[in-house]
């Protein structure tokens, strides 16, 4: 593949406003074919977290979330209150700096037990960081941080936590936009790319900088470890 192809993926990666998708890097670019187009893409997007990227501080809104998975091989979408039945579970975080949210990360879980939650914290939240949560029983007890939960009860969540529910809208309409919703064994990566692009919204010239950066400082990674499973690759 030329060296051009990929700065031009680069770049339509890191600056386009909602994100583009494989097929569509493959039109823009006269990509031979799909197979090498969706490898680019996972390539850059392996590269839109950096290794020494500092943890979220100082007051940080911390909430889960549900989200639609895409495969036919998962049970059909549904499932009740916080079962995990036919749902994609996600941790979100951000950071809160007066009336304006920071940096933000978010992560799949596998449930909303506190061993979840407080696994997410640990490796997203500094030490000495306040956790603002909506009071679910799983977050207290999380080491390191200050829990300050604000009990929901009637009130609408969106209310205690609203940067934190903004997150998750902007992510969801994202998902469904972009990819037509999500798959399970690629989502980390998928996630990934949405905290890039929001942490560098305000930035955008730079992202382009960062993204080059980071690719050429992280390991290399090949075909088959990329469709692998996340957790193995």
């Amino acid at each position: 593949m030329p060296l051009v192809a990929w700065f031009w993926a680069a770049y339509l990666m890191a600056t386009h406003s909602n994100g583009i998708s494989a097929l569509q890097v493959q039109k823009q670019l006269g990509l031979g074919s799909y197979k090498t187009a969706w490898l680019l893409c996972a390539k850059l997007r392996r590269a839109m977290v950096a290794p020494d990227r500092a943890p979220l501080n100082g007051l940080v809104e911390i909430d889960e979330t549900e989200i639609p998975q895409r495969s036919k091989d998962d049970p059909p979408e549904g499932g009740l209150g916080r079962s995990g039945q036919g749902k994609m579970l996600v941790a979100g975080a951000v950071e809160v700096h007066g009336h304006r949210p920071g940096r933000v990360r978010l992560a799949p879980i596998a449930d909303f037990s506190a061993a979840s939650l407080h696994a997410f914290i640990n490796a997203n939240i500094a030490a000495g960081a306040t956790a603002k949560t909506d009071g679910w029983s799983a977050y207290p007890g999380a080491p390191g941080v200050t829990h300050h939960p604000h009990v929901v009860g009637p009130m609408a969540a969106h209310v205690v936590l609203p940067w934190a529910h903004r997150l998750f809208a902007n992510l969801k309409r994202w998902a469904l936009g972009v990819y037509h919703g999500l798959r399970r064994k690629h989502l980390q990566s998928y996630l990934d790319e949405f905290v890039f692009r929001f942490n560098r919204r305000n930035t955008r010239h730079a992202a382009f900088r960062s993204l080059l950066r980071i690719g050429v400082t992280i390991k290399h990674i090949t075909y088959n470890m990329l469709i692998s499973p996340e957790a193995t690759a």
